[in-house]
């Protein structure tokens, strides 16, 4: 394997991102056929992917020790395995508690096998165009609103949700696993390679796993990963719904979804590439700011064409800032402990993520109306940008060149 070979981490990763976390996020369009077929509750259905969120941090966390201890092919080869299980056994539930279970519990633990670990790799092949690679790794999660969700409309247009489900199931085994087996560790470089001091040096050795988790680097970057998260799933998940209930027929209404998606891989590319140049601090920032200002927007929007512009720009900014927060783990506590920490933090901001659908559906099924879900979540998203603003400074280089002195 050369250097080359990284470029093939990054194409699997972003392809399990891709199909691993839109298929989770596709509930957001099984949602009105699940409920009109069934006759659940949209907050019962919505509390599947409560679980989901849930589950996959917990999972995260776990799954990024994992491959720190074991490597990353078994564990994304797992979740490949389970995301097929899991579409498949929800397709067939006969009651909301079975469907929440299968659904929220195989799915999220599927789920959090790609995210977390093929970011923690991607950064260990990677120390030039880091941000780079981590955003074109996540713009698989940028990919899947233009690829898996109109795919699963269709299905469900064409013959039903459950059938829908389990072809999305089967689809994801058929790519997924053959994708799996083409992770490999990055070759470990000669001693007299190795660089002393710099950017390259593995600034986490002095890091155990416990002092990093207690640190307030991690915890400002948990917080704000959290808050983050909690602003924009909601909008989100509930947007189609949204569109729908302004008028918008349901076909138009996901490609609504499918523009932010698109906008969201452009996001990721454009951040992560002035992230590179001007920091991954500062870029945060100014994209929290755009997120939260776009969510406050929707507010005043009930217009096709004015969905599809706000679409481009909350788009570009949540889909910009989510590998960021990869890139400052990366830089506070180096390789050695990646996938744990990341994964740590992956699992606090899914209990944002859990927070939103939620909360959206009981907002609907309370006032059949979601402006109060706007109204929260353009405050929180302000309270997102507040705490990245008290980022602690990163390692300069001259401060490591000190620390063996």
């Amino acid at each position: 394997m050369g250097p080359s070979y990284r470029w093939v981490i990054v194409g699997v990763g972003a392809l399990m991102t891709c199909i691993g976390i839109g298929a989770m996020f596709s509930l957001a369009v099984y949602l009105e056929p699940i409920s009109t077929e069934t006759g659940w509750s949209r907050a019962g259905i919505s509390g599947a992917m409560t679980i989901d969120f849930l589950t996959m941090g917990i999972a995260g966390f776990a799954w990024g020790a994992a491959s720190d201890r074991f490597g990353t092919r078994p564990v994304v080869l797992s979740g490949a395995l389970l995301l097929g299980l899991g579409l498949f056994l929800a397709s067939r539930a006969t009651s909301l508690i079975e469907f929440q279970l299968t659904y929220g519990i195989l799915v999220g633990l599927a789920a959090g096998a790609f995210f977390a670990p093929m970011i923690a790799a991607a950064t260990v092949w990677f120390e030039n165009n880091r941000s780079l690679a981590v955003s074109l790794v996540s713009a698989g999660m940028g990919v899947a609103p233009m690829t898996i969700s109109p795919f699963a409309r269709w299905l469900i247009s064409t013959y039903d949700w459950r059938t829908a489900m389990m072809i999305v199931g089967l689809m994801a085994w058929a790519l997924l696993i053959p994708a799996a087996l083409l992770v490999r560790q990055p070759p470990v470089p000669r001693p007299s390679a190795l660089p002393a001091t710099g950017a390259g040096s593995d600034l986490g050795a002095e890091w155990s796993v416990a002092d990093a988790l207690r640190s307030p680097q991690f915890l400002v970057l948990a917080l704000t990963f959290f808050a983050c998260c909690a602003a924009h799933s909601g909008p989100i998940f509930h947007m189609v719904s949204y569109a729908m209930l302004c008028g918008i027929p349901a076909m138009t209404a996901v490609s609504i979804y499918s523009v932010e998606g698109l906008s969201g891989l452009g996001g990721r590319l454009l951040l992560g590439v002035l992230a590179d140049r001007l920091g991954a601090k500062r870029v945060l920032i100014g994209g929290l700011l755009v997120q939260a200002l776009a969510i406050g927007t929707y507010l005043y929007v009930s217009k096709l064409g004015e969905f599809y512009a706000l679409a481009i720009v909350f788009g570009t900014a949540y889909g910009g800032v989510m590998p960021l927060y990869a890139v400052l783990a990366r830089e506070y506590f180096g390789p050695r402990i990646m996938g744990t920490v990341f994964g740590a933090a992956t699992m606090v901001s899914s209990l944002g993520m859990a927070l939103g659908p939620w909360a959206g559906g009981m907002i609907f099924d309370t006032f059949h109306d979601y402006r109060w879900l706007y109204v929260g979540a353009f405050s929180v998203g302000l309270g997102a940008m507040a705490i990245a603003l008290t980022f602690p400074p990163l390692p300069s280089r001259s401060r490591e060149r000190l620390q063996p002195a």
